[in-house]
């Protein structure tokens, strides 16, 4: 909580006015029975209606006071809220977008969606309520006890033990709603998670006819997520009950050791009304902190999750180079060796070079590692062991700034913006439209951009829904292509286009970029027969490499796989 509240901390002045605001309120509040007791005991005995008038008067303009002093401090109270929780949800927002592949993995993206959306609102609820109620009530609790005493000692005491039972009561409810909210929260994140999967594979879902298998697993989820916040809310839900029970224990025993006094003239009946006033303003004062401490325990368990991303520590730090002046190839693995899982090797003891300008190739079935070679050159994960080149350097030794912008990189799955062509080619880089159309000309999109109504202005729909799914692959290749990159790496950008549109993309990379460093992974032979350097992964590891013409002869699996696809024009 120490992180959280430090966002507070900004707003301190306002926080202070409005708890001296709110002060003021409660104090104007416990001034009424005194002067409602003053009514009772010195004007009405003596009919004098002038004292009265100017008592009721009085009670009238503080009733205004308080009530104009508690809406001041509500606003103010809400202004806070909402500045602090922007601010907290930019910073959460920040520090995932600066979360490494493996911390992503370790949290989960349903989990984050919750913790930005879900979590933030509980926190900025707690915050608002907090003060709202968290310093009205308790004023009002211990400024009506104060007073008690003062005018009946013995029903203070009355009144103190039943406040201090209530409390205890509501010590103990929120001791158990904390982790009960913390499991519901979680419980959130698979119904976020099941959201998001159906929302991003919707077509598959229903071409598989698998609608009910669906819903049947977010009926599942959602019931989870019920039974988890029914068993937080059933432990809160005490709160109430409990604080009723012995507050209106209270008021009976108030009652009677009150009617005792009266009678035996040791209590004015004045006494007596402003004592059971303030015992409904203690009442509805400790009921109010009930409730509040429903939206603290939601608000620690949110906050608590919140700052586990916060504080989570870098772990990809900038490594200084030990040998600044020398320069490994420009993109390149020596024994690189990773796992997932920690368990079995996805990638192990892959060893390559390749200089600059020159074409990779990596071929392989599913799951052979061809992805995670990649993830590797650009950093998203670390190698276990071995070392790993990119631009000339020890990938450890680069910023994430300095790696990342020598790239430029189209991956299987990549989502297109709600936006014009042009901004979803810019990508929020302000690249001039020369550029944009340049790339998209290279990429062979820009034959059916300018047949689109608007041109570049033309509006995508979400994921790119109004595309073909070869449109879409070549507004991803004209992206990565638009800020000239050193280093271009296509991971099954050519699986939607046809043969023809395949082939006439590779020439034309070849003739616009000429000095690019290309990383090109695909299933087709075809598209990798040029290339300078050709990858052949099985189950994780480097069965083969070197030229077309060199894996035609020493690798088996690669000589079988061109016959299928090229027959006789290997």
């Amino acid at each position: 909580m120490k992180t959280i509240l430090g966002y507070l901390r900004p707003h301190a002045p306002r926080v202070a006015v409005g708890v001296t605001v709110k002060f003021t309120a409660a104090l104007l509040e416990l001034l009424l029975p005194l002067l409602l007791a003053h009514i009772i005991d010195e004007c009405v005995p003596t009919q004098d209606l002038p004292c009265v008038f100017r008592a009721g008067g009085l009670m009238l303009v503080m009733a205004f006071g308080a009530a104009f002093c508690n809406i001041t401090a509500n606003r103010m109270a809400a202004w806070v809220s909402m500045d602090m929780t922007r601010q907290l949800r930019r910073d959460l927002y920040q520090r995932t977008l600066l979360l490494s592949q493996a911390q992503l993995d370790q949290f989960s993206v349903s989990s984050i969606v919750s913790r930005l959306t879900n979590d933030t609102y509980n926190v900025h609820q707690m915050f608002d309520k907090i003060q709202r109620g968290g310093i009205r009530a308790p004023m009002l609790v211990l400024g009506g006890l104060a007073l008690t005493f003062f005018q009946a000692p013995p029903l203070a005491l009355v009144q103190l033990a039943v406040c201090s039972a209530t409390f205890f009561a509501i010590w103990l409810v929120t001791r158990q709603g904390i982790p009960r909210y913390t499991r519901a929260q979680e419980a959130v994140d698979t119904v976020v998670r099941i959201l998001r999967e159906n929302a991003a594979g919707v077509r598959v879902v229903k071409a598989l006819a698998c609608q009910e298998r669906e819903r049947e697993r977010f009926t599942a989820a959602s019931r989870a997520s019920k039974e988890a916040e029914a068993a937080a809310g059933s432990i809160m839900a005490a709160a109430n009950p409990l604080s009723d029970f012995l507050l209106n224990l209270g008021l009976v025993l108030v009652v009677l050791v009150g009617a005792l006094l009266v009678n035996r003239g040791w209590m004015s009946s004045g006494q007596i009304v402003a004592f059971l006033s303030y015992f409904t303003i203690i009442q509805t004062a400790t009921l109010g902190l009930a409730k509040l401490f429903v939206k603290y325990s939601k608000g620690v368990a949110s906050a608590r999750r919140i700052e586990e991303i916060l504080l989570t520590p870098e772990d990809q730090r900038v490594r200084p180079a030990e040998e600044p002046d020398l320069h490994g190839p420009e993109l390149g693995m020596r024994n690189a060796s990773f796992s997932y899982l920690g368990v079995e090797k996805d990638l192990d003891g892959a060893s390559f070079t390749l200089n600059k300008g020159e074409t990779l190739g990596i071929l392989g079935p599913t799951g052979a590692g061809k992805t995670t070679l990649v993830s590797l050159l650009l950093r998203l994960y670390d190698a276990d062991g071995g070392v790993v080149w990119a631009g000339g350097r020890d990938v450890s030794t680069l910023s994430r700034e300095q790696l990342r912008g020598r790239f430029g990189v189209v991956f299987q799955n990549e989502a297109l913006l709600n936006d014009s062509v042009y901004e979803n080619i810019s990508f929020l880089r302000n690249l001039p439209r020369e550029a944009v159309i340049a790339a998209a000309k290279t990429a062979q999109a820009w034959e059916f951009i300018e047949n689109l109504p608007d041109g570049l202005d033309a509006q995508l729909d979400i994921r790119g829904a109004n595309l073909s799914g070869g449109q879409r692959q070549r507004l991803l290749i004209a992206r990565a292509l638009a800020a000239r990159p050193g280093i271009l790496i296509l991971d099954s950008a050519d699986s939607a286009l046809d043969y023809r549109t395949a082939a006439t993309l590779h020439a034309a990379l070849h003739r616009d970029f000429p000095d690019v460093t290309l990383v090109v992974i695909s299933e087709r032979v075809a598209s990798l027969r040029d290339a300078s350097h050709i990858l052949v992964l099985e189950d994780g590891v480097i069965s083969a490499q070197g030229t077309h013409e060199e894996l035609l002869q020493s690798c088996g699996r690669y000589r079988r796989m061109a016959e299928l696809q090229m027959g006789g024009a290997l």
